[in-house]
């Protein structure tokens, strides 16, 4: 496993600015929901356990 780093920063009450290696994104989170802006979906099931998605077709 390599290095990594990550920012995040709230400008809204949902909303958050994203800063990491592979670059900048903004995401929106609601309820346990959290959708960015390079087509990432993120669902939080509780207990530390995430099921993570792309939006986008590849």
């Amino acid at each position: 496993m390599g290095i990594s780093y990550r920012k995040r920063i709230k400008i809204g009450k949902n909303t958050f600015v994203n800063i990491s290696k592979s670059g900048i994104s903004v995401s929106l989170k609601v309820g346990k929901i959290t959708i960015n802006s390079k087509g990432k979906t993120t669902v939080n099931l509780g207990n530390g356990v995430t099921y993570r998605t792309s939006l986008k077709k590849k």
